[in-house]
């Protein structure tokens, strides 16, 4: 799973708006729009932040499976 598809599930899952974790981890509502549509990344101090948010982990965040 892409990053972007991993995120917007991770977000629908936890019953939470984009208005919302973009003020969480102090972003711009369009900047986390690009996030999902996968048109950037954030840096990793905002992924620390997202994983952080949902409870888990950076691997699980960014759809990082081991076979």
């Amino acid at each position: 799973m892409n990053f972007n598809k991993s995120l917007k599930a991770h977000r629908l899952k936890a019953n939470l708006k984009q208005k919302d974790i973009a003020e969480q981890i102090g972003i711009s509502l369009r900047g986390y729009q690009q996030y999902e549509q996968g048109k950037y990344e954030p840096d990793i101090a905002k992924l620390i932040k997202l994983a952080n948010l949902f409870k888990i982990s950076l691997d699980e965040l960014v759809g990082r499976k081991f076979p």
